[in-house]
């Protein structure tokens, strides 16, 4: 999965010289958490709610509120925001976004072209509509867990029984840390196509393979 594929495109900037209070305004008015900051066309910075927050000034202080207004006005956004923060291309995956954001405690990621422009914003909530999407959760696909010999093939070969009974593959993931030794486990989901008999899909592959866990997520009663 490509981040371009799923970041917000339509970005909203500011330059160095904004001052903090517009940023903030921007902020605010538009339900977002982090500001990219351009100059010549190009990113150089990125501020954020948090940023704002942490040189406001604390609620305990003497300061009048005109005199909390003016100071806010009076600083720019250069003073407060990080300087050549990480960045991204569209041509990245999810997952590198994902090790990356949960690697460096970020919650969303500026993806800039070969020229250093700004081209669209990834959050952490971008990721995790990918990869949702990818395992077609919503539209009621049915997991299947396996443990499975760590050999060339094994996958192959319940894949193969699947496409027997007409079951659509979804998504394949795999996992070294969760089995035995000289194991992996394997989750596939699954649509049930036409002429597909779950029962006797089920029973197949149970009576062949080492099912841990096979069901369909109930997600009626999230809504």
């Amino acid at each position: 999965m490509l981040i371009e594929d799923w970041m917000a495109k339509d970005v909203l900037t500011v330059d160095e010289n904004t001052s903090l209070m517009r940023a903030t305004r921007i902020m605010t008015e538009n339900s977002i958490r982090r500001l990219p900051v351009v100059a010549h066309g190009k990113l150089i910075g990125i501020v954020t709610d948090r940023d704002v927050k942490d040189a406001s000034p604390s609620k305990t202080t003497s300061l009048d509120v005109h005199e909390l207004y003016y100071l806010l006005s009076e600083m720019k956004v250069k003073e407060v925001m990080t300087p050549s923060p990480v960045t991204l291309n569209g041509n990245d995956s999810l997952e590198k976004a994902a090790v990356i954001m949960l690697d460096r405690k970020i919650s969303g990621l500026p993806v800039v072209d070969a020229n250093g422009a700004i081209m669209g914003l990834l959050s952490e909530t971008d990721v995790l509509r990918g990869f949702i999407h990818s395992t077609g959760i919503q539209h009621g696909a049915i997991q299947y867990v396996f443990d499975l010999e760590d050999s060339p093939g094994s996958v192959t070969e319940v894949i193969k029984a699947m496409r027997i009974h007409h079951a659509q593959i979804i998504s394949v993931l795999t996992s070294f840390d969760d089995a035995g030794k000289g194991k992996k486990r394997v989750a596939i989901r699954v649509m049930a196509e036409e002429g597909c008999n779950c029962e006797e899909l089920t029973k197949e592959l149970e009576s062949t393979f080492t099912v841990v866990y096979h069901g369909q997520d109930e997600l009626s009663s999230l809504s």
